[in-house]
């Protein structure tokens, strides 16, 4: 008979690629994840793995088994969700993957909140600039920014009137003056993000004819978007950043919008995970929480440029 802690180790050491990350997962030793999946071969009697001693990986029974056993697995959890109801107390372990800024200024104190109403629940907060994989990381769903079209996955909006504004301190100001234009840009000291060793040093600014791309350039540069606001704040230079990121500087006096007349980039931010089937009770009381307490902030940003 098919023990069920042993498909699961299966899925995820399929999706981590490793034995003993599967197993440190659910504090098992390597050699315990090891002999599950063992057992669980000569329960199917295939080959799920082609092992050595520096790879893992499936073999093609496991391929095509893999959906067979995440399906199970899946269906299990939403009987489990169902006999409970969607009013039932919430419990078992959420993970959840944001972007830096967001998720330490922002989700982080909605988290917290959220988690003392339900205090079954257990969450992972996975807080990084790195664009988790919803299909191979551990989590269950990631806060993403950006527009999604894929059709492997879904996106179900928070902020959808996010958009980037360009701010810079008070005392930077003093020292160099606004940007008349967007194009001024290219003779200020901006601060630049970087993703996987890829600086995003071209801004665009929507508008007519396809709009406006200015190359700008600094002397500091992140790969942590948190880094680049704090570096903002402290006068270092000029940054395009998420409203959602710097809402509160703006409104404490710290950043000051620039250009306000010109259109700039959309970010809506998103609620992302691989399928449907996956938005549980948990899921969807935290969707309507985060969506609702980005509403206003987004509606602050209308304003200002109603103003």
């Amino acid at each position: 008979m098919i023990r069920l802690d042993d498909l699961a180790l299966f899925v995820r050491s399929a999706a981590l690629g490793s034995f003993s990350q599967a197993a440190r997962e659910v504090n098992l030793l390597p050699g315990q994840a090891s002999a599950a999946i063992g057992r669980l071969e000569r329960e199917l009697d295939i080959r799920l793995f082609a092992r050595s001693t520096r790879s893992l990986r499936l073999t093609d029974e496991g391929k095509r088994y893999l959906p067979y056993a995440q399906d199970a697995l899946q269906a299990l959890r939403e009987g489990r969700d169902g006999m409970r109801g969607e009013d039932a107390a919430l419990s078992g372990t959420l993970q959840i993957a944001a972007p830096s800024d967001f998720g330490r200024n922002l989700l982080l104190p909605w988290i917290t909140e959220f988690r003392r109403s339900h205090p079954g629940l257990d969450i992972q907060l996975l807080v990084s600039d790195q664009v988790a994989d919803i299909f191979r990381d551990p989590v269950d769903i990631a806060l993403r920014y950006g527009r999604f079209e894929d059709a492997s996955f879904v996106a179900l909006p928070v902020a959808p009137d996010n958009r980037r504004v360009l701010v810079a301190a008070p005392s930077y100001l003093a020292r160099h003056g606004r940007p008349a234009s967007p194009l001024d840009l290219a003779t200020h000291s901006c601060l630049v993000y970087r993703l996987r060793g890829r600086s995003h040093d071209r801004w665009s600014f929507p508008g007519p004819e396809g709009g406006q791309v200015v190359q700008v350039g600094g002397a500091l540069a992140s790969d942590d978007a948190d880094v680049v606001r704090r570096w903002a704040v402290a006068g270092e230079g000029i940054t395009y950043k998420s409203w959602l990121d710097v809402h509160q500087d703006v409104a404490e006096g710290r950043l000051e919008v620039l250009l306000p007349g010109v259109p700039c980039e959309p970010t809506p931010m998103n609620l992302v995970c691989p399928h449907r089937k996956q938005f549980s009770p948990a899921v969807k009381l935290l969707h309507a929480l985060v969506t609702e307490r980005c509403r206003p902030i987004s509606a602050q940003l209308q304003r200002m440029l109603e103003a």
